[in-house]
């Protein structure tokens, strides 16, 4: 049996990042955690810095703006996860440079976790933001950096904490704002998940240079019916405000950041269906839930 790979994952503390860190240990892997030494001695991250420490996590200290730091920690691992958060998307160049002087990674995953980048309908800004996550898929296959992209689709836990609904700190009781017709469907995953499967692909030849697409068939739902199973839940009848396309356009030109990259991302996926309006090909892509069938993925 092969060995695993020793990986290290850029972006750990964040929120998609300690997922990560967490499947990996439980998978095996030699997993080491690039920080700040700002993060690590920040209060704020006191609590995930020591659960690293305590589940045999190796912190490297250094910057993605500190080429000798990143080169120096890539060159300690076979494989490399970037889980920076949108304001660093555009920054992964720099890792980008820095595996390729270290010249020893095997697999690189880029920071996307969503959409698929190359297959989709968004307005701006979120059309901006897919554009820069593209162009780094560009860069990396221009380097020549063996690949995996991930397109997890939509975080279910984040998601279902306020269902949807952007500015809201909890899941509506009384009505519930419904983007489009609501009926397009789309795909969530839990986080947990994303991250396991994630891992798993890490050293798998199947997707090697190709996307893994995260498409359980039981996580598929339409908004209306993702709302039913809340109405159920709560035993109470909401009351649906339709926000119908040409609504939804200009309240995204109105709204100040972040509520129009949230609305957006949500007309690209909830009205213009981008989880789901493609196939995947073998050519380009393999699916998780198909190649990793003993994985069994959650929704509620």
């Amino acid at each position: 049996m092969a060995q695993k790979s020793k990986i290290l994952i850029i972006g750990a503390t964040g929120y998609i990042g300690k997922f990560l860190v967490k499947a990996s240990v439980k998978d095996g892997h030699s997993t080491f955690a690039f920080v700040r030494e700002s993060t690590a001695s920040s209060p704020d991250k006191s609590e995930i810095i020591e659960s690293f420490k305590s589940s045999g996590v190796t912190l490297l200290y250094g910057d993605i703006y500190n080429h000798e730091s990143l080169v120096k920690a890539i060159k300690q691992v076979d494989a490399v996860i970037s889980a920076v958060g949108f304001q660093q998307l555009g920054d992964q160049t720099k890792i980008i440079a820095a595996i390729k002087e270290a010249g020893n990674i095997k697999r690189f995953l880029p920071s996307e976790f969503g959409t698929d980048v190359d297959r989709f309908h968004a307005v701006e800004p979120a059309a901006s933001l897919f554009a820069v996550k593209a162009s780094i898929r560009r860069s990396i296959e221009a380097a020549g950096i063996p690949y995996t992209y991930i397109v997890s689709n939509g975080f279910a836990e984040s998601f279902l904490r306020k269902l949807g609904q952007a500015g809201a700190t909890a899941p509506p009781r009384d009505k519930v704002l419904v983007l489009g017709d609501g009926n397009i469907k789309a795909i969530f995953v839990k986080e947990e998940d994303i991250a396991i499967y994630t891992i798993k692909a890490v050293d798998d030849p199947r997707a090697l240079n190709k996307i893994l697409y995260m498409r359980p068939p039981a996580n598929i739902f339409s908004f209306n019916e993702i709302v039913a199973l809340w109405e159920k839940k709560i035993s109470k009848t909401l009351e649906k405000i339709h926000l119908l396309e040409d609504e939804l356009l200009e309240k995204i030109r109105e709204s100040p950041a972040p509520t129009n990259i949230i609305l957006s991302i949500g007309h690209s996926v909830l009205v213009k269906g981008d989880g789901t309006n493609y196939e995947i090909d073998a050519s380009f892509g393999v699916e998780a839930s198909e190649i990793y069938p003993e994985k069994k993925a959650r929704f509620w």
